[in-house]
């Protein structure tokens, strides 16, 4: 098959959603398949891999780690042609996802979106007007959703919301799935190598963005408290983004210092192993996941995982068996902490069913999914003339 995936989000941006993109992608290539990414450019980015098309792009006013295409790429419909794509499958129903769609229906080529994101949970960077911000948010991705041919949403928790929010297509429940080999081995001392961590210390790890939909002045309070507790811990944020200057004048106001809470900034994502098999425990507050693919690359290095229960972190984590989840409690959820920490046969038991998990999730068993949808949809579909998305449309789909 010859695989057409536009992105509104790609390397060198680090994100759930371009591990998702390069995991199936790399998958992908190795059953036979031909993939060509569209995505947004990067100043002074270079690919090191064949078949990624780049569109101009500015900086995003709310991220400027983050830039945003700019949908004109002349050529683009010839080259499309030219390409003779089976199947397109876009990541954003935003500005690349509409630039998939577009071509989808003009070379009637079956069209599947994957719901990475729970977008209503983002309308806090929209400076007013939230509430209906919220709400128009729902009601295009909605749209967008039933414009196209199949969905694919990495947990049951974001299928039972887009059915909630009338989604009509087909959906499917296919998480980002574990590249195994990638997180075998790792080198344990990696951390205390590279930063100022006392080596009596337990080391509790958090990866993801320094955002506040990462719910991280939680965390921190939640480890102020683990702290009064057992004093021989460190929390490390392996992460970047617009909060880090905030959270650490947060960390200075409760009396964390440098070696309690070590904020790493990003790391490349070859070294990543190292950090997870460096770590104790991973502990997670997000409450705005729709799978956390964090949690599973922690579970496939053999962390347990102590996390908030929340949509998408429910659906890979089983509650007592490969992790602990609470409700929204920093004592609760410190509690938790302490517990795994302090108990050696909890811990084993919860590192052992880690593993397990990881493999049940493996990359190769996510992808043989995937490219079934894809093969009954070419050998399926029947064209149905669909309208454009446009901003007319919104309420009336």
């Amino acid at each position: 098959m010859r695989i057409g995936v536009f992105t509104d989000s790609y390397k060198p941006y680090t994100s759930g959603v371009v591990t998702s993109i390069t995991t199936f992608r790399d998958e992908l290539t190795r059953l036979g398949h031909e993939v060509h990414i569209f995505a947004p450019s990067y100043p002074h980015y270079q690919d090191d891999e064949p078949n990624v098309y780049r569109f101009y792009s500015v900086p995003s006013p709310t991220n400027t780690d983050f830039t945003l295409a700019i949908p004109i790429y002349p050529g683009l419909g010839t080259l499309v042609k030219h390409l003779r794509l089976d199947i397109i499958h876009v990541h954003s129903p935003m500005i690349m996802g509409r630039v998939g769609l577009r071509y989808a229906r003009k070379y009637n080529i079956p069209l599947v979106f994957t719901y990475h994101t729970r977008y209503d949970q983002y309308v806090h960077y929209v400076p007013v007007a939230q509430d209906f911000a919220k709400e128009v948010t729902v009601k295009y991705s909605s749209s967008f959703c039933n414009h196209c041919d199949h969905i694919i949403t990495p947990s049951e928790d974001i299928r039972a919301i887009i059915r909630e929010n009338e989604v009509r297509k087909p959906v499917t429940v296919i998480p980002t799935g574990i590249p195994l080999q990638r997180f075998e081995n790792g080198d344990p001392g990696w951390l205390r190598a590279h930063f100022d961590i006392p080596a009596e210390n337990k080391i509790l790890l958090f990866v993801g963005r320094l955002s506040k939909e990462k719910n991280l002045k939680f965390l921190i309070k939640t480890f102020r408290t683990v702290k009064d507790k057992m004093p021989q811990t460190s929390l490390v944020l392996t992460a970047q983004g617009p909060l880090e200057e905030e959270l650490k004048a947060m960390c200075r106001d409760l009396g964390l210092g440098s070696r309690d809470v070590v904020f790493t900034g990003a790391i490349p994502y070859d070294q990543l192993v190292n950090v997870y098999h460096s770590a104790d425990l991973f502990v997670f507050s997000s409450l705005t996941e729709t799978q956390g693919l964090v949690l599973t690359e922690a579970m496939a290095c053999g962390l347990p995982v102590v996390a908030v229960r929340a949509s998408g972190v429910q659906d890979m984590v089983d509650d007592g068996v490969d992790g602990i989840l609470t409700n929204l409690d920093t004592d609760e959820l410190a509690a938790a902490i302490c517990q795994v920490l302090s108990d050696d046969a909890l811990y084993q038991q919860l590192h052992n069913h880690a593993l397990l998990k990881a493999e049940s999730l493996s990359a190769r068993n996510m992808t043989l999914k995937l490219e079934d949808i894809y093969k009954r949809l070419i050998t399926g579909r029947t064209y149905r003339p669909n309208r454009l998305l446009n901003v007319s449309n919104w309420f009336n789909n």
